[in-house]
Parts: C-alpha cells; structure tokens; sequence
C-alpha cells in the first residue's frame, strides 16, 4: 500500500477514514480465529494508516 498523504485532506475526512481502517482491522482479527493466515502485510498497513491519522490530527488540535 502506498503512503498516503493526509495534510491536505479535511478533518471530516480523516475522522471517516479512520473509522473505516479500524474496522477493517478488526475486521481482520475476528476473521484470523479458526482460518488461515491472510495477508499480514495489510494488517500491517492499516495500523500504520491509523497511526498517520492520529499523529495528523493531534497536531492539528495542538496547532489551533
């Protein structure tokens, strides 16, 4: 998965993808109970994506 960029994205926007990467991984981790291991990489990814969200957004609450 490429990185994303998410400076210039609204506040609006990053909240709703942030919601969406969490339930994608949790997503992930119920369906890992009694399968076969998926793509872990992917896994991997969207924690990644959600830390970037996060740092993003902290930032700018501590910019205002």
């Amino acid at each position: 998965m490429k990185k994303t960029n998410f400076t210039k994205e609204k506040d609006t926007d990053l909240l709703e993808t942030l919601a969406k990467k969490r339930e994608e991984v949790r997503d992930f981790r119920f369906s890992m109970a009694g399968s076969a291991a998926r793509d872990v990489k992917a896994l991997r990814a969207n924690k990644k994506d959600i830390a970037r969200i996060l740092t993003e957004l902290s930032a700018r609450t501590h910019a205002a």
